[in-house]
């Protein structure tokens, strides 16, 4: 065996070793906590907006300041994930999710109290950057504690309660500024971020298998050396950077509202029901597709996925006017366009080393995130350049053919083998 493939000793929080059975680091309330957590994390991201247009007249701040705070917090947030892969080797999963979610209530608390512009815009991006950890770490530390027979499931999980917390704040978001205002709605969503984190940092345990195998192998650099090297991680990135075309939350439901109202030009109520009802989809569908997945291998699932929602795509735009066949279009979306990043996910832990795992989940999500909003980009241009009713119906267009491609590029990843190979050699850390 290499260096980095050869058993290592279990390592705990204070650097000794352990035979810390799997029962000893409760993983069940480590999911039950992320997924919280992941909640949390959505709802801020959810009400922000709804804050961001309070301010606009309180702090006498233009909408274009306010696009610039968004994608600088954004960006910030992204790019900070990239040093998880060196400070997962040197503090403990827990610690960062526990420091990150302080960081990150109470940046959002914080704002509640900013004299101006400035201070606010401070916070909010000291709050974006507490929230990083949610996807790289959290995952990492799942994909620790799970089996891969278990794992699809808890990742989507994971993810689904994120979710929750989206479908949540739609509904609650506006009443609650309305009636305690924007610095109010504030506190109230940054005190169960807070809450979160401290219970993270009081009952999370760590076996710490994956940073002690991550040190036995290598530095950082030989870590994305290894990523680099690696046909099937290189497919992987590739499959989640086409996916992202067509990705639920943050791409679909934000041009389907449009196409609805400005292109279609359905009444408020029935395209607010149709996009409520897309919404909701995000909660069940991970957790279905995570349980299927873990059954019957990652891979098909995620290739069924990708096809599902790229005709999802054209029959909602081939129904014109259709009441009909636009919810049918609703459905078909619902079913499959939230479904393939958690599994691509817990696919991308299963042919990891866990000597490169908080790596390449690390360079997973800063590509996720920053090619995500590289799409969003990319459509609005097209919407610019052709207006609403030529342009949106070209972006549907492409959001089918990114999610063909997609497919196409799941089909080289050796998806079974290497699950098989990864699963014995976790299994061997763990007797130890």
């Amino acid at each position: 065996m290499s260096r980095a493939e050869s058993p290592t000793p279990v390592a705990t929080e204070s650097g000794s070793t352990t035979g810390a059975s799997i029962a000893d680091v409760r993983p069940a309330w480590s999911l039950w906590l992320l997924s919280i957590a992941h909640a949390v994390n959505h709802a801020q991201a959810v009400i922000l907006p709804l804050i961001y247009l309070k301010i606009t007249d309180d702090f006498h701040v233009g909408v274009d300041t306010i696009a610039f705070l968004a994608a600088g917090g954004a960006f910030a947030a992204g790019v900070v994930q990239l040093s998880f892969a060196s400070l997962t080797r040197l503090v403990s999963r827990r610690k960062m999710l526990g420091a990150g979610g302080l960081l990150f209530g109470g940046g959002f608390v914080a704002q509640a109290f900013s004299p101006g512009f400035p201070i606010f815009a401070i916070t909010n991006v000291l709050s974006r950057i507490g929230g990083s950890p949610q996807h790289p770490v959290g995952n990492g530390l799942l994909a620790e504690q799970f089996p891969p027979e278990r794992r699809g499931f808890a990742i989507s999980a994971h993810i689904s309660g994120g979710n929750v917390g989206t479908v949540v704040v739609a509904l609650i978001g506006a009443p609650v500024i309305a009636m305690f205002g924007w610095r109010g709605a504030a506190i109230v969503f940054g005190i169960p971020a807070l809450a979160i984190a401290v219970a993270i940092l009081l009952l999370v345990r760590e076996r710490g298998t994956d940073r002690a195998a991550a040190v036995a192998g290598g530095s950082v650099r030989d870590a994305y050396r290894a990523i680099a090297r690696d046909r099937d991680l290189r497919w992987l990135y590739l499959t989640s950077i086409l996916g992202g075309g067509g990705r639920g939350l943050g791409v679909v439901n934000l041009f389907v509202l449009i196409y609805l109202t400005k292109v279609i030009g359905l009444g408020e109520s029935l395209s607010g029901l149709m996009y409520g009802a897309l919404i909701v989809f995000s909660v069940p569908m991970p957790l279905i597709a995570g349980w299927l997945s873990d059954r019957i291998g990652r891979k098909p699932l995620i290739i069924g996925v990708y096809l599902g929602g790229a005709i999802g795509f054209v029959v909602f735009l081939i129904s014109g006017s259709s009441v009909v066949g636009l919810w049918a279009g609703i459905l078909l979306m619902g079913l499959f366009s939230f479904a393939e990043s958690p599994q691509l996910q817990a696919l991308l832990a299963d042919i990891a080393r866990p000597s490169i795992r908080d790596a390449t989940f690390a360079l997973y999500f800063t590509l996720a995130f920053g090619v995500g909003s590289l799409w969003v980009a990319i459509y609005g241009a097209i919407i610019g350049v052709a207006g609403n009713a030529a342009g949106l119906p070209i972006v549907f267009v492409l959001m089918a053919v990114t999610f063909v491609l997609a497919a196409l590029g799941t089909v080289p990843i050796r998806a079974d083998q290497r699950a098989h190979e990864n699963a014995a050699h976790e299994s061997s850390l763990a007797e130890l």
